[in-house]
């Protein structure tokens, strides 16, 4: 995290107040759209009156990034350890997806949440939330920039170009689920995403 993002984050211990909003927006948005709740809806949820959330969080929004932040951070410190003991740069990519998909199956709200409401609106881009997901992408790009080193992976596509289609494609085949809350399949769905892009990029199988 960069030394600006660093100094927007206050690790000291919250309130039970603050927390109890933090959770009651979480209960809203498994069954609301985030556009649709109100804020008497997150106070009564949880609890408190209008002017604590006010105090804490100012807008809306800013509760939404809160809660999206510490959900992604979550994420990124939980893939890390995953890929912690994963040889090979493609298995690190097979990994990447699977983990990636089968939390998006698990935890909807996050995930509708990051691709309905908060990409669509300006101030995303300067958001915790943002820096978290650049985060994200740059543990994707240093394990494809290492397979380019070690030779699994061809060097002649730019490695962000392929990071973006990788994670194009794992976002594109959630997203009709995500919408619809339809099942995933993140085993099958990885394989298929694999299958397509390692063939593409996988040296090895270029030189056959």
């Amino acid at each position: 995290m960069d030394k600006k993002i660093q100094q927007d984050v206050d690790y000291t211990p919250k309130p039970a107040g603050y927390m109890k909003i933090k959770e009651a927006l979480k209960t809203l948005l498994t069954d609301k759209e985030f556009s649709s709740i109100t804020w008497s809806e997150i106070a009564n949820t949880a609890g408190v009156n209008e002017g604590l959330i006010y105090k804490y969080f100012k807008d809306k929004r800013k509760l939404l990034h809160v809660v999206l932040y510490e959900y992604l951070e979550d994420f990124v410190v939980d893939l890390i350890h995953a890929l912690g003991g994963i040889q090979g740069s493609l298995n690190k990519l097979r990994k990447i997806a699977w983990f990636q998909i089968s939390l998006y199956n698990r935890q909807r709200v996050y995930p509708k949440a990051i691709f309905l409401e908060v990409r669509n609106y300006h101030g995303y881009y300067n958001s915790l939330t943002y820096e978290t997901v650049k985060r994200f992408s740059r543990i994707v790009l240093d394990v494809i920039n290492e397979g380019i080193e070690n030779g699994e992976i061809r060097n002649d596509i730019p490695p962000k170009s392929i990071r973006q289609i990788f994670l194009g494609a794992i976002e594109h085949i959630c997203l009709p689920a995500v919408i619809f809350d339809k099942p995933m399949d993140p085993d099958g769905y990885t394989d298929a995403i694999c299958k397509v892009i390692f063939s593409g990029i996988a040296k090895d199988i270029l030189d056959k």
